[in-house]
């Protein structure tokens, strides 16, 4: 499919490694790995307020906090995603992906709008669209009733390139989950669910929204 294969450049790259650092950045307490220093996480339930981050980060101790679980599970499952970006013959950010999913979702958002909905900063959601003008995924249009404001649409090749890499993509995300139980499955959705939840409160909480 040509239309999946458009050029990138280092901004792009850059775009990757912003995305990384945002993605990790809580975890920059963790970020002591190397030295072997102690991390301090938040105590919960009587837990450990201190303990060693491992040389592996895939191999984590049973004492280890929750958010040290999900920051590792995070930043895997990014790496994975761009992974299987790549493997579709794609040359996208997952936070490009994301935009043209919200955009695939609700189309002629205002870029205020999608940084939200992508809990992201006005000016990396700018860089991303940048981008995604510039490979034709994305067009900016003025608002019909009021010319000051620009909102953004999705392109045929935007939505041809979303709808190609859902369908290349599909069998890698299910082997991602595959060592899941169907009998805990239930029990797993309820806990993202859940987490979803209460941080995108946080957030706006946080944010004054």
């Amino acid at each position: 499919m040509s239309a999946a294969k458009p050029s990138q450049s280092d901004q792009d790259q850059d775009q990757d490694q912003d995305q990384d650092q945002d993605q990790s950045g809580a975890g920059r307490q963790a970020g002591q790995q190397a030295s072997g220093q102690p991390c301090r996480p938040f105590p919960a339930g009587g837990g450990p307020t201190s303990w060693n981050w491992p040389a592996d980060p895939t191999k984590l101790p049973d004492d280890a906090p929750l958010q040290a679980l999900m920051l590792s599970a995070t930043k895997l499952m990014g790496a994975y995603g761009q992974d299987s970006v790549r493997a579709a013959g794609l040359k996208l950010s997952m936070a490009g992906l994301g935009v043209l999913r919200i955009l695939m979702s609700e189309d002629g958002l205002k870029a205020s709008e999608v940084a939200d909905k992508a809990w992201s900063s006005p000016g990396t959601l700018t860089s991303v669209v940048n981008t995604l003008v510039r490979d034709g995924f994305v067009e900016r249009k003025p608002d019909d009733s009021d010319r000051r404001v620009v909102r953004l649409y999705l392109t045929d090749a935007g939505r041809a390139v979303i709808t190609y890499y859902v369908s290349q993509a599909a069998a890698r995300w299910r082997k991602a989950f595959d060592f899941v139980d169907s009998d805990d499955e239930a029990v797993v959705r309820r806990f993202f669910v859940q987490m979803i939840e209460h941080l995108s409160q946080l957030m706006r909480e946080e944010r004054g929204r």
